[in-house]
């Protein structure tokens, strides 16, 4: 059963936090200020920010996990146990991820302590947290970047050193919010989800509503916790109907949504390869400084 919930508007993770520089060292887990990569307003894929990476030294990547209450209460978002589609998903793609040989998995049982550096990619935000929903304002979206903690930072040094590697590369599954567009005078709509990927969505879509996504983002860090490049590639989106919309609620990500990207192609490319391997393949190159991964 798909999920449907009051629109999600004000269910976003954090606000841009500004500090005077002289607090820097107080900075808190989370916030955007000196974490490596500015905020960055972006209307069209590919969305990626920061240095442009020379492919070089060794990286050691973590496991990609799914974070819960990205864009919505945690208790509404999916389940991730082994046994979920997401859980099932989470396992292909680590596989996969593995099998790129661009980085060095994380040695086996180690767990890092502390908060992980957290990229946030969806709607940019009014102050009150709402989506910014229209003229004069371009649709645009936000994709920053917060701070780890101290521990992590801690932590991940000492992983990174452990394999040699100078830099970690930190992916994440999660829900997001990305604006639907009217993609041609016909009144067609779309949702741009990625790096040349666009899916259409029915006529009846609102364009004054976001929609709810999955998408995997990613950053490549440096030993001292600072975000070098960070980016966000979208698998699914679940279009809300017109109606729905009017009365305030959003349809949101199902385990059913899951299942399908599990299987789902892209019908554009050679061969047809899966979505979700081209958004992790696509991600990965450019975060790493492999663009033709």
């Amino acid at each position: 059963m798909s999920a449907i919930l009051p629109a999600a508007r004000s269910w976003h993770r954090h606000a841009l936090v500004a500090v005077p520089a002289a607090l820097c060292t107080a900075c808190a887990t989370g916030s955007t200020f000196r974490s490596g990569v500015g905020d960055a307003f972006l209307q069209h894929p590919p969305y990626y920010a920061g240095r442009t990476v020379a492919a070089g030294g060794p990286i050691v990547h973590l496991p990609i996990r799914f974070q819960r209450g990205a864009t919505q209460p945690e208790s509404f978002d999916l389940a991730a146990g082994a046994s979920t589609p997401i859980g099932r998903l989470l396992a292909e793609m680590n596989a996969y991820l593995d099998s790129l040989r661009v980085s060095v998995p994380l040695e086996r049982g180690r767990e890092l302590a502390g908060t992980p550096p957290d990229v946030m990619f969806g709607c940019e935000l009014q102050p009150g947290d709402d989506c910014d929903d229209g003229p004069p304002t371009p649709l645009r979206m936000r994709l920053a970047v917060g701070r780890p903690s101290a521990s992590w930072v801690e932590s991940a040094n000492g992983a990174a050193a452990a394999t040699g590697a100078d830099r970690l590369l930190v992916i994440t599954l999660e829900t997001g919010h990305y604006w639907p567009r009217q993609r041609n005078i016909l009144g067609q709509k779309e949702v741009e989800l990625g790096t040349e990927y666009a899916v259409g969505v029915p006529w009846l879509t609102s364009l004054d509503d976001p929609v709810s996504a999955l998408q995997l983002t990613g950053a490549l860090v440096g030993r001292d916790g600072r975000a070098i490049r960070i980016g966000a590639e979208g698998l699914i989106a679940r279009r809300t109907n017109l109606l729905l919309s009017a009365v305030g609620v959003q349809a949101m990500i199902s385990d059913e949504d899951v299942e399908r990207i599990r299987t789902a192609r892209r019908d554009d490319l050679p061969g047809q390869p899966l979505v979700w391997k081209t958004a992790l393949r696509n991600l990965v190159g450019q975060l790493t400084g492999r663009p033709g991964l």
